[in-house]
């Protein structure tokens, strides 16, 4: 069915591929979701679903539904319980209920509002050693009595299969049942349900492998041995064996197997043993996100308050202009390795180097945003900002007085004598405040007290590399080891403002098959660094001519040393640091209209191709898919920007300052250059195949 948005003003629209009519009687079909994270977050996954909730109830309407796991504060804080409409699932409800098995009902309060079938876990668990000697009759995989994680799955997933076969029986051949079951934790629902010969299609998508997490948290060289790992063998001594037989399991009991990018598709081709029938990239809910030509304000005003938050961090060393500071941050879970925090320290030194050897007048203000064990703020940070404040008060307390003489002054048509317009009172609680900024200790690095600090990855290569905010270094750190909230008394910024205010978001990552870190940067304008180890990297390469004009930095983690990639990461920042205010506006444009490229309203018809195809599988009677014709679901390319200069790195004066001046003479309209991208876009491709002109790298996949 034809889905349709309002588009923003500076978006490409008319560039995407028309969607195509999709011929799946969605009226004759259920569709169910399955994934641990439903109504509970965990991780990323939360989030994949949660934002695609609204395209697909838009396109399935009361036929869709979502599974997982029943938590009673998750469900009295974000589900609204109702009765189910559909007759044949409460009849398959009550068949749990009635055998002592909680079920719950009722619609998820997110945007689409889908219904929610939840599963109580520990009203069940008294069948746990049933349910396991039944796996182990069925696949000869066993569970370790200590793995509640893995405990808790099998009981999930048999509680599913339980339901399907009830609901099956009671549908019988129509209305016909999709499942889309997500990461390992759903894997034995859909095991259980394929050995029963339930009939209904299967999709299983795996949005990271279970051993490839963990081999690049163990600093192994994996991208370049993928095909030489003794993939058992690793999974055993990393006492995950029963974990990845249940991943492997799933993979190869699902009529379709799909993943998130190229790059994951190529891992589990590898770990897994089976090349993704389809890839479907992680989208976003663009909407939430537009704010039309606003996307500038906000950047300005999410700016200011982190300039506020700055003056207050460093003050006493505060010898640096807040109008040429440039806020840079890296945030996610604390994978100091796999995050790419690793090489992004490295490459702050060496940026800090050129920035004083060029005599460069910008700060960079870097923060990392990654949650770690603290046990409170420390006293450096909220001292700060209570000398802030107290400044501030002073300097409003003076202003008022002072401005109050000068009315009284001007209304007498008199000029004041601006040596007694100020009292000595004035000045000696001006001075006061001046002396209180006075520090004898540098800035700290860290807002928190740190648990343990010596070990804390970050903090020692802090050490390591010698930066802790002194007044010579023009690259300032700052390590806030908490989410941010719009609550906290230090920062109080929500992570959506946040990122707004900065300049550009640095994700340098070894291992993420996705990446919502510089896909949300994106879609709110923010330019951003990834790598082509991410999916989200991967999918820009094939979708941007020339990404870097757009403001997506994507540094070759693949095939380089990391000593070249390091390198090639200090570049694109000091080219950055190169930009003037009018590049940087119009950079921050470019990368707005790259919105809807992440939207669901197009990623979305991945799903539909995926779906498609395992009924075609699964109901070779009633559903065709033409093997040898390629999907509906294709890409295109950006082409490079009309107008100059393209991207830092094109736009390198052969002095490390720039003129404004110069650069205000540069011809730029930004819907005329939007008109041009719309009328220049290449020819779509495929996705999956090789964009013409580029090579296949070797172990790459072609799915």
């Amino acid at each position: 069915m034809p889905l349709t948005r309002s588009l923003s003003m500076t978006s490409l629209s008319g560039v995407l591929p028309a969607w195509e009519d999709d011929e799946l009687p969605v009226e004759d079909l259920l569709l169910f979701e399955v994934a641990w994270e439903v109504t509970n977050k965990v991780g990323g996954i939360y989030t994949v679903i949660q934002t695609k909730a609204k395209i697909t109830v838009d396109e399935w309407g009361e036929n869709y539904y979502m599974m997982g796991p029943y938590f009673e504060h998750n469900f009295k804080t974000q589900v609204e319980a109702c009765e189910p409409p559909n007759p044949a699932i409460k009849k398959a409800m009550d068949a749990l209920i009635n055998n002592g098995c909680q079920v719950h009902f009722g619609r998820w309060l997110i945007e689409g509002s889908p219904y929610v079938i939840l599963f109580d876990i520990g009203s069940a668990a008294w069948n746990l050693d049933r349910w396991k000697g039944d796996l182990w009759h069925t696949c000869n995989i066993g569970l370790p009595y200590n793995d509640r994680e893995a405990n808790d799955s099998l009981i999930l997933g048999s509680l599913i299969a339980w339901f399907f076969k009830e609901l099956t029986d009671q549908l019988g051949d129509k209305p016909n049942v999709i499942s889309h079951f997500h990461e390992w934790q759903a894997g034995p629902g859909l095991i259980l349900c394929r050995s029963r010969n339930i009939p209904m299609a299967t999709v299983f998508t795996t949005h990271a492998t279970l051993l490839g997490r963990y081999l690049c948290a163990g600093n192994v060289d994996f991208y370049n041995n993928l095909d030489k790992f003794d993939v058992d063998k690793e999974a055993g001594e990393r006492q995950i064996y029963h974990r990845y037989c249940l991943e492997r399991a799933a993979v190869h009991c699902a009529h379709v197997f799909t993943t998130v990018s190229q790059i994951t598709a190529v891992e589990a081709k590898h770990m897994l043993h089976r090349k993704p029938d389809v890839v479907t990239p992680n989208g976003l809910n663009v909407k939430k996100f537009s704010a039309m030509h606003e996307f500038q304000n906000l950047h300005s005003t999410s700016k200011t308050r982190i300039q506020e938050f700055v003056r207050g961090h460093f003050y006493g060393h505060l010898d640096f202009n807040l109008d040429k500071t440039l806020f840079f941050f890296i945030a996610g879970r604390y994978e100091f390795s796999n995050k790419g925090a690793d090489i992004f320290l490295e490459s702050l030194s060496r940026l800090n180097y050129l920035l004083r050897v060029h005599r460069n007048d910008v700060t960079v203000v870097v923060f990392f945003i990654m949650p770690a064990k603290t046990n409170n703020f420390n006293v450096e940070s909220l001292k700060g900002q209570a000398v802030r404040k107290q400044l501030w008060d002073t300097a409003h307390i003076v202003k008022e007085k002072f401005g109050k003489k000068l009315y009284d002054a001007l209304l007498k048509g008199q000029i004041p004598d601006m040596n007694t317009i100020l009292e000595r009172d004035d000045f000696t609680i001006m001075k006061r405040a001046i002396y209180a900024t006075q520090r004898h200790s540098l800035p700290p690095v860290t807002t928190h007290n740190m648990l343990d600090d010596l070990k804390d990855p970050i903090l020692s290569n802090v050490r390591r590399i010698g930066l802790f905010n002194s007044r010579d270094d023009r690259v300032k750190l700052i390590f806030h080891p908490e989410f941010l909230s719009s609550t906290s008394p230090l920062l109080p910024m929500d992570y959506e403002d946040f990122v707004r205010g900065c300049n550009l978001g640095v994700f340098p990552s070894y291992y993420e098959p996705w990446g919502y870190t510089p896909g949300e940067c994106t879609v709110m304008g923010i330019p951003s660094v990834t790598t082509n180890l991410s999916g989200f990297g991967c999918f820009m390469e094939e979708h941007i001519s020339d990404p870097a004009a757009y403001g997506i930095y994507i540094v070759d983690r693949r095939f380089r040393s990391p000593e070249e990639s390091c390198n090639q990461l200090t570049q694109f920042m000091f080219n950055f640091c190169q930009q003037s205010l009018r590049q940087r506006i119009i950079q921050r444009n470019r990368t707005e209209r790259l919105s809807d490229l992440l939207d669901w309203r197009y990623l979305g018809r991945f799903y539909i191709h995926a779906r498609h195809l395992a009924l075609s599988r699964a109901f070779p009677d009633k559903f065709k898919v033409d093997p040898m014709a390629p999907p509906q679901t294709e890409g295109f390319r950006y082409p490079r920007p009309h107008s100059v200069p393209p991207s830092p790195s094109a736009s390198i004066h052969s002095t490390p300052h720039h003129s404004d001046e110069e650069e205000d003479d540069e011809p730029y309209d930004e819907d005329e250059e939007a008109e041009r991208d719309r009328l220049n876009i290449k020819a779509p491709f495929v996705m999956g195949t090789v964009p013409e002109g580029k090579k296949k790298q070797p172990g790459e996949s072609g799915n």
